[in-house]
């Protein structure tokens, strides 16, 4: 039910309108002129106006002016018998929903009314998801998180706030990071406040597939394509139709498929392996890498085309080393999460808390979240102590470089000083190649030999499965 108000100069056409709207269950008031329906809306406002544009004192025009100023969501209907270019250029311009020249067909007019109340009730429920969106938002950036990514600081207040914006859209995103710092995190949460939330989202990495497993996962293929192509197969494309598609370390695609995916972007479309017809999809596109794309462009390993289309929003994730003061709020959730899994209840000691605010975590948030994890599991107190801690973590030297060349008063172990920062250095490009001994070698221009003896030295080498077996559960989170 509505509350209308009827307004015209003619008795009759009031009293005709109001038994109309009255009958069809609406609350309706009647105005003889302008002034007298301003009156009556300063009294209770309305749902809807259904005026005449003629009438002495103040005209329909006159009154849709005044009307919007004092209720600006108010819907309004004109009604006139004397129409002309102009006022109906005027009544829309000032607002009006619709436009009907007298006589008219009752029938006519309740079905022009019906339809502005609907527009009216549609525009006041995306207001209320829109507040009540805007409310949930607002909380969640109060808590420091946003879906499951925690954090207070300034980085990554700028972090949410950026996805709160892109999430409206349906450009390509692409998301910049570190191995562990939570890209597709952000690719779930900004699909989750979109449009398409109740659509697929589907993800893959880029990495860990061969040219060709990878071109059939993306588009799909048709029967009898392939040895063992025994059934036509949809791509992630087409399973994410209307839905978010989310492409990890693109950066490690081939060149022969990124002119693929150019063409996919470009053409919305798709061609499943063996198949002859390409089909629509309609896929917002997500991508990620750790790498630095600019520079594969200026080197040619990457198309200069396809780095403009994937990067059309772009979103850098800050390392944890550069966000530290989030580390016990993210040490606190993974906490509570682990202990809940072995229902437990455990605390952190403060010298547990200082050394890790204090390590430099190469792997970053997964990095955290299997040192509380391992932590978790190993203490047998109420409080995880330093000693639960992995040496890497205790052991840590956080002074750079920069800092060695401020040299004590008292001395420095020059031997142990610098066999930290190699220690670094080696962990560092470890994390930066996921594992890989031999780009880590080439990373830090060593022979591989020569990589393998530092790693025994420091005694590190068995970190290289652990850092690996890390990079490969992000490829499958």
């Amino acid at each position: 039910m509505a509350n209308i108000l009827i307004v015209d100069d003619e008795q009759g056409m009031r009293q005709l309108l109001s038994l109309v709207f009255g009958r069809a269950g609406h609350k309706v008031r009647a105005a003889e002129n302008g002034r007298r329906a301003l009156q009556l809306l300063r009294e209770q406002p309305a749902d809807l106006i259904v005026s005449d544009v003629r009438m002495p004192d103040m005209d329909g025009i006159a009154l849709l002016r005044e009307a919007r100023q004092l209720l600006p969501e108010i819907g309004v209907v004109m009604m006139t018998a004397f129409a002309t270019v102009e006022t109906a250029r005027e009544a829309f311009k000032l607002g009006a929903d619709d436009f009907i020249q007298k006589p008219f067909d009752v029938d006519e007019l309740r079905l022009i009314v019906e339809k502005a109340l609907e527009r009216l009730a549609l525009k006041k429920e995306n207001e209320s998801l829109k507040t009540e969106n805007e409310a949930l938002l607002k909380n969640q950036r109060e808590r420091g998180r946003l879906d499951q990514i925690i954090g207070r600081s300034q980085r990554m207040q700028a972090v949410y706030q950026m996805i709160e914006t892109v999430a409206a859209v349906h450009s390509t995103v692409l998301i910049y990071g570190e191995s562990g710092t939570g890209k597709e995190l952000v690719a779930r949460a900004i699909h989750n406040l979109s449009p398409r939330a109740d659509k697929p989202f589907v993800s893959i990495n880029c990495g860990a597939f061969t040219e060709t497993l990878l071109e059939s996962e993306l588009f799909g293929y048709v029967k009898g394509a392939f040895t063992g192509a025994n059934t036509n197969r949809k791509g992630l494309f087409e399973a994410a139709d209307r839905g978010t598609i989310f492409l990890d370390e693109i950066g490690e695609m081939s060149p022969a498929m990124q002119v693929k995916l150019l063409r996919v972007l470009q053409e919305r479309k798709v061609r499943p392996v063996g198949a002859h017809e390409e089909i629509e999809v309609d896929a917002r596109v997500i991508a990620a890498t750790n790498r630095d794309l600019k520079a594969m462009v200026a080197s040619g390993t990457f198309r200069e085309d396809l780095f403009y289309r994937v990067s059309v929003i772009p979103i850098e994730l800050p390392p944890l080393r550069e966000r530290r003061e989030d580390i016990p709020d993210l040490v606190s959730h993974f906490v509570r999460k682990f202990c809940g899994e072995a229902g437990r209840a455990l605390e952190v000691s403060p010298k547990a808390m200082e050394l890790l605010e204090r390590y430099n975590f190469p792997g970053n948030v997964r990095e955290l979240e299997h040192t509380v994890e391992r932590a978790v599991a190993l203490e047998r107190t109420d409080a995880i102590q330093p000693e639960r801690l992995p040496e890497q973590v205790t052991q840590f030297n956080p002074e750079r470089v920069a800092a060695a060349l401020d040299l004590p008063d008292a001395g420095l172990n020059l031997s142990a000083h610098l066999d930290q920062l190699e220690k670094t250095y080696l962990l560092e490009a470890l994390r930066r190649t996921g594992g890989n001994q031999t780009r880590a070698a080439e990373l830090l221009q060593l022979s591989v030999r020569s990589l393998r003896h530092l790693l025994d030295k420091h005694g590190i080498r068995s970190l290289t499965a652990q850092i690996r077996s890390d990079a490969a559960r992000s490829a499958t989170d």
